[in-house]
């Protein structure tokens, strides 16, 4: 098994109390799914995952905790997100509807917008969202 430092980083959210949420759930074995918006690939300049991709998972002080490996990836409208995924998300949600909220919250938010460059950044139902299962292993 490669160590985390030969591995690319995979980030949660901003550094701060939202990252560190997420990856105390990854951690604790409650989150299995993530969702980014497909635009995000071209702002980073980054290639879509794919099946057996490897990262280092990094809490918000940069430091590795584990490893993730993608087992599924799909790219999907925002109104077509299932269940089985919003659950996934490890963070309590119960519905989509409640996932939908709670991700829209983050992406409406000023430091998502100025991550995108737009400070009326808005997504709709047609907005491409990539879901993502994964595995983890601390370490």
């Amino acid at each position: 098994m490669s160590t985390p430092d030969d591995l690319p980083v995979s980030e949660y959210a901003f550094p701060g109390s939202l990252r560190d949420r997420l990856v105390g759930a990854i951690l604790a074995g409650e989150k299995i799914t993530t969702t980014f918006l497909l635009r995000e690939l071209e702002i980073d300049d980054e290639p879509m995952p794919a099946v057996g991709d490897r990262a280092a998972v990094v809490d918000s002080a940069g430091r590795p905790v584990g490893v993730e490996t993608i087992e599924d990836v799909r790219v999907v409208r925002l109104a077509d997100v299932d269940l089985a995924h919003a659950l996934g998300e490890g963070e309590g949600y119960a519905t989509v509807a409640e996932w939908r909220a709670g991700h829209e919250s983050f992406w409406h938010g000023q430091e998502y917008r100025e991550y995108v460059g737009d400070p009326e950044f808005h997504v709709d139902d047609d907005t491409l969202a990539v879901l993502v299962r994964f595995s983890f292993q601390a370490g």
